[in-house]
């Protein structure tokens, strides 16, 4: 039976080191709440994506980080108001551009 693939795939930096402890930026900028608050507006807006945390991407002066596949954009300093904003755009097909880490 295939797998099912969602459309998008939205990865958030929480920090994670080798031995799965949280720490670093991310996690002190309180990247795990960002998880449930992504996954809430991705479902509100019956959007075809998956939300995961992952370990450290190693661009922790850009914190919180976000990852997006497969268009493979990052975005950085992430809170609930750009969430809202890079959804938007992505929802509306507009450019992200401006939103990315350059």
């Amino acid at each position: 039976m295939p797998i099912a693939k969602p459309e998008q795939h939205f990865f958030i930096c929480n920090s994670y080191r080798v031995a799965g402890e949280a720490k670093g930026a991310c996690n002190a900028k309180e990247a795990g709440d960002l998880l449930a608050y992504l996954e809430t507006e991705i479902l509100d807006r019956g959007m075809d994506a998956q939300v995961s945390g992952c370990g450290c991407l190693k661009v922790c002066t850009e914190g919180p980080v976000m990852v997006v596949y497969p268009e493979g954009k990052w975005f950085g300093q992430v809170n609930e108001e750009k969430l809202d904003a890079i959804l938007d755009a992505i929802e509306d097909e507009e450019d992200t551009a401006k939103l990315e880490i350059a």
